[in-house]
């Protein structure tokens, strides 16, 4: 299991942490016990929709296909596609997936096409209620493809992943696409551990029982108050936020993180962000954001917290030689890229909190299938407590709404 701590650095007191955490406890225990928002709360038990049967019948899916060059496009916006592709760029992968259906540019998909040439593609399609134009577009453009390229046969290279008895379920009984299920219950941004993100990063080669199990035992250890994540993280945010913090900058030493951060934003951005209320979350990739960004967080307004993090473990190591040019570096010597990575690290911890900026650290041992899917669950309870602390219903998303309004009558929808 990951750990995890806070740091204040003098933003609050321990009697207002003591009592923000009295809180968070009790509305944990309420929203565990409650019926609301029921409609919405499958992935809440990892095992409901991610079975050992679900498992097997995706691996055996994602099996059949033999071709050693198999490239899946991946055709979803947001919540469709932002699990699968933090995993996918987090973890070793034996196949490739690529991403469309979440933009309109004429240019990105010109030279999405051009990189498909001698390749074998499949396609997955996912939407919950298939009303959102990229990826309805998408779709579009990759049937014509797929019709040019393979002929009638196109239709056994289509994955879609949709509610059951929904017209995009009806479209795939029509053409004999396979279907595959988006939970009625489930948001997009809560599906990763459902068919949507599933699917995906098996076709990818990545352990999905091994990150299903993770989520199974976070949500095992959230069950006891004593070693309770969530309640620490979520009791630290909205203590911060009382206290005036603005804004929340999830920061990794790890480039493989950033779309997982990607991910984190969407979920807070989209769950808390209404009624006037939420801390505004954004996310940083040191050591280059340090060199942008950092003079802000260390010497601009404090209105930003950091959550970190942090791997113990890099699943890699580079070791640094010395040549025989002077340069100035010398005091690399005998150094791995590990030690000077963590020694970055160690430093930019300290800088800020000598200047008075609050920070959360969730230390992962490593990064593999099983602690993101940890880290998956975690996010995801703690942003449904979050929710309730604000009392704001963490799961619509109403101003989303608002723009594709004026989109649909620009287009003459």
């Amino acid at each position: 299991m990951f750990k995890i701590k806070s740091i204040p650095s003098g933003a609050y007191s321990t009697e207002d942490f003591n009592k923000a955490f009295h809180e968070a406890t009790l509305v944990y225990n309420e929203i565990i016990k409650s019926n609301e928002y029921q409609d919405s709360l499958g992935w809440l038990d990892p095992q409901k929709w991610a079975s050992d049967f679900s498992i097997a019948n995706l691996l055996n899916l994602t099996n059949n296909i033999k071709e050693e060059d198999a490239v899946l496009v991946l055709i979803g916006v947001g919540g469709s596609n932002n699990g699968a592709r933090a995993a996918i760029h987090a973890l070793k992968c034996k196949r490739q997936v690529i991403y469309a259906g979440n933009n309109l540019s004429a240019d990105y998909y010109n030279k999405l096409f051009e990189s498909l040439s001698g390749k074998s593609v499949y396609i997955n399609v996912i939407a919950k209620n298939f009303e959102t134009l990229e990826p309805g577009l998408s779709f579009r453009l990759f049937r014509h493809f797929l019709k040019e390229r393979y002929g009638k046969d196109y239709n056994k290279r289509v994955y879609v992943t949709g509610t059951p008895g929904s017209q995009l379920h009806d479209l795939c009984k029509r053409h004999q696409f396979t279907f595959l299920t988006f939970p009625e219950d489930i948001g997009g941004r809560f599906s990763v551990l459902s068919d949507v993100g599933l699917f995906p990063m098996a076709f990818a080669g990545i352990d999905i029982r091994a990150m299903v199990d993770g989520a199974k035992d976070m949500k095992t250890e959230l069950s006891d108050p004593d070693k309770n994540k969530s309640v620490l993280y979520a009791a630290t945010r909205h203590l911060l936020y009382q206290k005036n913090y603005a804004i929340e900058m999830l920061a990794s030493f790890e480039p493989r993180l950033e779309f997982f951060s990607k991910w984190w934003i969407q979920l807070f951005a989209e769950s808390e962000g209404k009624e006037n209320k939420g801390l505004y979350p954004v996310a940083s990739t040191y050591s280059e954001d340090l060199h942008s960004i950092g003079q802000y967080v260390q010497d601009g307004r404090k209105i930003i917290f950091e959550t970190f993090i942090h791997v113990e473990n890099p699943e890699s190591n580079l070791h640094h030689f010395s040549d025989c040019i002077s340069d100035g570096f010398d005091y690399l010597n005998g150094k791995s890229l590990t030690q000077i990575n963590e020694a970055a690290y160690e430093a930019t911890i300290k800088a800020h909190h000598e200047e008075g900026i609050p920070e959360v650290i969730i230390s992962l041992p490593k990064i593999d299938a099983y602690h993101l899917g940890q880290l998956f669950f975690f996010f995801e309870t703690s942003v449904y407590l979050s929710g309730r602390l604000l009392k704001i219903n963490p799961f619509d998303q109403p101003g989303v709404e608002n723009y594709k309004k004026y989109m649909f009558h620009n287009l003459g929808k």
